[in-house]
């Protein structure tokens, strides 16, 4: 084994050496694991031999060092090349690229994830590493104001992802000069060539057009990448940089080189043995590259802004939970701004995001309290998510809001968040048929469903100010992908201040001895069930009532204990849609205790939707409290 010494220059000759090391060593983990994109790698090879050698500032010992650059594989199937540069680290061992990779139970997974210590976010997804690492940069010019890099590589066939457009858009509007993008542009995609194959001058164009500076080079050409990779850590008068390189899908085995039908395809074992004697050779190279220098932070820099900051006397933000009087009607999304602004002056490293409504989600509260510490996305909902991620990759506490519906557009990033293994807190404003007359196109009607689907994922669905808060507060110590879900509408408060809503429990709003019938609800339909039972008692039945106010967990103790009490007879009312909400919650958790004689009615939004006041559509799809009631009387028999 050669070894050079950490922090040293080391050569362009010995960086080709490494080089086709990256290249043989991607070609025998894929070969051994009978699966893997070598090809994909060997493009990119050249690359990662001049960055991790001469330009990436990395304690590979120390991985979470706050100083260390950062280096995101959006690319995440050439997964071979990546783990191939651990192994010339020294990182990882021989006997791990080998015989861990892509085997059950090992870390050296098919697309990296942060099981290792030296990734930052799950990337199999094309089109997120970018927009990912736009939240990092942000993190690192404006709040950890420390002067490392953020190293992106892109593959050419998720340039067609609208996500990496976004990414680029912000990136120029927050002026990330501290974002580099090393785009592999190879020609062949995974079924034959990309939509603009290796037209380099159109790539330029459009990225260009998006605020970047862009260094076009032959992408194996040692010295071109290196004099690129010089400039761009280089001022850029606040733009993001782009090394467009031009490369060969396969280079450096003839057999392949720039041939289609190769992309995810492992080299048979008498391929992969030409192969490597053509790239001459297994070698053991161990390099390390510059470590990061110790940096103190640097000045705030003036950040983009669209509100100007409240600086009134009577405006300084306030620590303590804001607090509601029972009966005082307090709209859930108004709530929410007003806890994070509390949050917010407790602790420095709560943040907020927004996609250009925070004036109805409120989060419009925190911008003007804490300019420095919000960012807006406008209408880009994928960027809005990935932004989160990549700020709590720096270990910032990130809530993310939106309307509600809207997030659904962000859905595969908020998935691979979790993947990712990220802490995001996410603020659904505007759902269901209760915001009125905008109509289905912005209604949530599907967003308990698909948040309840998030693995390790938090639901919580709040029916007044002082739960909210609460809520709220335990989502910033909450670890996974927590979702609030608030309403348009303000309903009066039914807790008193300081009222504990522990996740994955629940309120008995209203129980007696005799009760009859379970109603349950939670956000706006909590209010129609205690409509619907102060019904059933002018009629002498009694209803409980459950503020189901944890979706996820639910609490399955109080559930099953109602369900005992009142016959298995249960009515749950939800604004939504039926599958996978409310209801499915309930009927999951009853189904996993083992109750018996369930009588179960379930109402909800199961028709599309038009115009009209909230009250008109509650009650057209069944959810007011008259047809609570009805749904009450028919269980009991009355």
């Amino acid at each position: 084994m050669s070894t050079a010494e950490h922090d040293s220059k080391i050569g362009l000759d010995t960086v080709a050496e490494l080089a086709a090391q990256l290249r043989v060593d991607s070609i025998r983990s894929s070969t051994s694991a009978g699966s893997g994109h070598p090809t994909s790698s060997m493009s990119a090879a050249d690359l990662l031999a001049v960055l991790v050698t001469r330009h990436l500032h990395y304690d590979w010992d120390e991985p979470r060092l706050a100083v260390n650059d950062h280096l995101i594989f959006s690319k995440g199937h050439a997964s071979p090349l990546l783990y191939s540069v651990f192994k010339a680290v020294g990182v990882v061992s021989e006997d791990e690229l080998l015989t861990g990779y892509r085997r059950f139970g090992q870390r050296l997974e098919g697309h990296p994830t942060p099981i290792l210590p030296w990734v930052d976010v799950a990337t199999g997804s094309l089109g997120q590493g970018l927009p990912d690492g736009v939240g990092v940069a942000l993190a690192g010019k404006y709040l950890d104001r420390l002067p490392y890099r953020v190293w992106v590589l892109t593959g050419d066939s998720e340039l067609a992802e609208g996500s990496i457009w976004e990414a680029f858009d912000k990136a120029s509007y927050y002026g990330l000069s501290n974002l580099v993008v090393m785009a592999d542009i190879n020609r062949l995609g995974q079924r034959g060539q990309t939509d603009v194959g290796w037209n380099l001058p159109e790539y330029q164009r459009r990225m260009e057009a998006f605020g970047a500076r862009v260094l076009t080079i032959d992408g194996h050409d040692l010295a071109a990448i290196d004099q690129a990779m010089t400039t761009a850590a280089e001022p850029a008068d606040g733009r993001p940089t782009v090394i467009l390189a031009k490369t060969i899908k396969g280079k450096g085995f003839s057999e392949v080189e720039n041939k289609d039908g190769w992309h995810g395809k492992p080299f048979p074992p008498e391929m992969a043995e030409r192969a490597i004697a053509e790239l001459g050779g297994v070698r053991d190279l161990v390099l390390r590259g510059p470590g990061p220098a110790p940096a103190e932070p640097g000045p705030v820099p003036d950040k983009p802004t669209t509100l100007a900051p409240d600086t009134s006397p009577q405006a300084k933000p306030s620590a303590a939970s804001p607090e509601y009087a029972v009966g005082e009607k307090v709209e859930t999304r108004k709530a929410y701004g007003d806890a994070l602004v509390a949050l917010g002056a407790r602790d420095d490293r709560v943040v907020a995001l927004d996609g250009e409504v925070s004036n109805s989600t409120f989060a419009e509260e925190f911008t003007r309290a804490f300019p420095e510490r919000y960012f807006e996305m406008f209408i880009a909902e994928q960027q809005l998510v990935a932004a989160a991620t990549g700020l709590s990759v720096r270990g910032y506490t990130a809530f993310a809001s939106t309307f509600a519906a809207f997030l659904t557009r962000a859905y595969d990033f908020i998935r691979m968040g979790a993947i990712s293994g990220v802490d995001l807190r996410l603020a659904g404003s505007h759902s269901g048929v209760e915001i009125g007359a905008d109509g289905p196109s912005q209604m949530a009607l599907e967003d308990l469903a698909m948040m309840r689907a998030v693995h390790g994922s938090t639901v919580l669905y709040p029916s007044d100010g002082t739960s909210t808060v609460a809520l709220v507060e335990a989502m910033a110590s909450t670890p996974g992908i927590s979702y609030l879900r608030t309403t348009r509408g303000g309903y009066p408060g039914l807790y008193p201040a300081g009222e504990k809503f522990p996740l994955g429990g629940s309120k008995l709003v209203r129980a007696g001895d005799a009760d009859q019938v379970t109603l349950i609800g939670a956000g706006v339909t909590l209010h129609e069930a205690l409509g619907a039972a102060d019904i059933l008692q002018r009629e002498g039945i009694a209803a409980r009532v459950i503020d189901l106010y944890s979706v996820k967990p639910v609490d399955t103790e109080t559930l099953a204990a109602a369900a005992e009490a009142t016959g298995g007879r249960i009515v749950v009312a939800e604004d939504h849609h039926p599958e996978g909400g409310l209801g499915s919650a309930v009927a999951d958790a009853l189904l996993a205790a083992g109750a018996q004689n369930i009588h179960l009615t379930h109402l909800a939004v199961r028709e599309m939707p038009g115009s009209g006041t909230g009250e008109e559509l509650l009650a057209w799809a069944g959810l007011d409290a008259d047809s609570i009631a009805a749904a009450a009387r028919k269980l009991v028999g009355a």
